[in-house]
């Protein structure tokens, strides 16, 4: 590498991570527990992103999941998790929506599988583990949509 050289910025790079919002409920304790001995509970995760711009090139990126497990018609807990982190892309201009839903995402997502993991065994229950996550078929999914609205706009 030559003096003048600057040293090259990684493409993306993780600046701050944090619990932006979380909240536990069992609404069904203490008699939830006794049902869960005898049936296993069916339970339900969404997943939503967010984007937020804060500065050139910086963005804030909100993973939000809330899960809910159910025991026939009773709400055993629910979870709703908002992990967020600020990241510093260094990627052409193409490349940012990408990277902001799929890989951004995706290195948060670890992180937000141990908290609820970790809030559900701390609430009484086996720990919760959510399964991976596929950040790419989420995004084509949100491309579709979008593109879908965009053809209904213009009829």
């Amino acid at each position: 590498m030559s003096e003048n050289a600057q040293p090259q910025q990684p493409p993306i790079q993780v600046n701050a991570q944090y619990v932006k919002d979380l909240s536990f409920e069992v609404p069904g304790a203490p008699t939830i527990f006794s049902e869960l001995a005898t049936t296993p509970p069916e339970i339900s995760v969404r997943v939503d992103l967010d984007v937020k711009p804060l500065q050139e090139h910086v963005f804030e990126v909100s993973l939000q999941l809330a899960t809910e497990a159910k025991v026939k018609d009773k709400v055993a807990f629910i979870v709703e998790l908002t992990y967020a982190g600020i990241f510093t892309l260094a990627v052409p201009e193409e490349h940012v929506q990408p990277v902001l839903l799929i890989e951004a995402p995706r290195l948060l997502f670890p992180f937000a599988r141990n908290i609820i993991a970790d809030v559900t065994r701390d609430g009484g229950f086996p720990p919760m583990l959510l399964q991976p996550i596929d950040f790419v078929a989420l995004f084509r999914s949100r491309m579709e949509k979008f593109a879908q609205e965009q053809v209904q706009g213009t009829a």
